[in-house]
């Protein structure tokens, strides 16, 4: 009969932990001293000395409020130039709804035309029932998720607020990311830290390496190296992907309303 109660009592404490455990996860705070409304960072993306693309992220200057939760409007937009833009066309935009008590999507939404690819698409996420709920033209899809799922801009975000200082050479962050129907991991390698010249000048940064699987267009897993400035803004400032065939470059091209001017020297 003890025995018996001893692991009722046990089965019980444990379940509670569990379900504490998750309330808490579902309610998090996430401290957030590196970005705020009005950011805007624009890129040049090339290929060898050829302009390929051009990219903007941008944060909203006013709140939204989506599944009754105060959110960043973040948008990130990417379009072709020059003999690219001939070649193959290309004109998307991502948008992210992100809590900015929990540093969670609230709702996704993408437009991407490429070439005669047309995808839009629709995700509202229900972190209480760990839901994404998918909206492609008029059908709509109910995906089971993790707690505390991200999508990708709203992953990223989540990164720049890691201190970086608790983290030592060599580890491996991870990110449960929701997109196109499905649920991975984003892996990032912290590297170490560095120093690069920039068209702005010199400045120290922490390098990252996001880990991607293998195939034929990237050039191994560790095909995509990232520089962010080491600082508590944490944007990035340089990306250099090597694929089956050359590499692609990402430079910074203009930047406004951080919350720290970045230190150029």
């Amino acid at each position: 009969m003890m025995k018996r109660l001893k692991i009722t009592i046990i089965a019980v404490l444990s379940l509670v932990t569990i379900l504490a455990f998750k309330q808490y996860e579902q309610n998090r705070v996430i401290v957030n001293k590196s970005f705020s409304f009005g950011e805007r960072v624009e890129y040049r993306v090339h290929y060898g000395f050829i302009n390929a693309a051009e990219a903007r992220v941008e944060i909203a200057k006013n709140i939204s409020v989506v599944n009754n939760k105060p959110c960043f409007k973040i948008n990130v937009t990417g379009r072709t130039t020059g003999a690219f833009d001939l070649i193959s066309r290309v004109r998307d935009n991502w948008r992210s709804y992100v809590d900015t008590v929990a540093i969670v999507p609230q709702m996704f939404y993408l437009n991407i035309q490429e070439n005669k690819y047309r995808k839009e698409e629709t995700i509202v996420f229900n972190h209480d029932r760990d839901q994404a709920v998918s909206t492609v033209k008029e059908e709509t899809k109910t995906f089971k998720t993790p707690n505390n799922i991200h999508d990708i801009i709203s992953g990223y975000f989540y990164l720049r607020t890691i201190n970086f200082d608790r983290v030592a050479e060599g580890d491996i962050i991870e990110v449960p990311t929701f997109f196109d129907g499905e649920v991975y991991k984003l892996r990032i390698r912290y590297v170490g830290k560095d120093v690069i010249k920039t068209k702005f000048g010199r400045i120290r940064v922490l390098r990252l390496n996001p880990l991607i699987p293998d195939n034929k267009l990237f050039k191994g897993e560790g095909a995509v190296k990232l520089w962010v400035s080491d600082d508590t803004n944490k944007i990035p400032l340089k990306a250099e992907v090597e694929l089956a065939v050359g590499s692609l470059e990402m430079d910074i091209k203009s930047v406004k309303n951080l919350r720290k001017e970045l230190a150029w020297y």
